[in-house]
């Protein structure tokens, strides 16, 4: 498992091609040949970027459950509607294929955010509004997630 650290600001070019930065690909480095996988977020209008392992790793999540029943089937189906398989190429960039770029809004300007153990990739305008929206009530969100938490139960 890997835990990454930072946010970056970098482009995209015409043909979706994002340019990772040095501070990021140093951290991926160890996993840089394992090659990456690319889906649409659940909750916001980003992208998120799985190392393979990561990936393996939500995907026995997913294989645990029951396919018989319809709403496990439809969340399978949607979670990994769009999934594509990425890699870094000589330059050190990654391409985004088109519809995943349709579908985070990703036209020039792009913000790399970690998520722990993922990457999540924003068209910078949407992740500024998703920050500024977050703003408004993220005390009263830490306090519910993380206040009534023993942090010794957490590992």
């Amino acid at each position: 498992m890997i835990n990454l650290i930072g946010t970056y600001e970098c482009k995209a070019d015409a043909k979706g091609r994002v340019m990772f930065s040095s501070a990021l690909k140093k951290q991926l480095q160890p996993i840089l040949n394992e090659g990456f996988v690319i889906k649409r977020a659940v909750f916001q209008p980003c992208l998120e970027l799985y190392s393979m392992e990561e990936w393996s790793l939500m995907m026995n999540k997913l294989n645990k459950l029951n396919k018989f029943v319809k709403k496990n089937n439809d969340f399978i189906r949607r979670f990994t509607a769009g999934v594509k398989i990425v890699e870094f190429d000589a330059a050190g960039r990654v391409l985004i294929p088109k519809d995943l770029c349709d579908f985070a809004g990703i036209k020039k300007q792009v913000v790399l955010s970690s998520a722990v153990n993922i990457i999540e990739i924003w068209d910078k305008d949407n992740y500024e509004k998703a920050i500024d929206d977050a703003a408004l009530d993220f005390a009263d969100l830490a306090e519910e997630v993380m206040g009534n938490t023993e942090f010794d139960e957490l590992s």
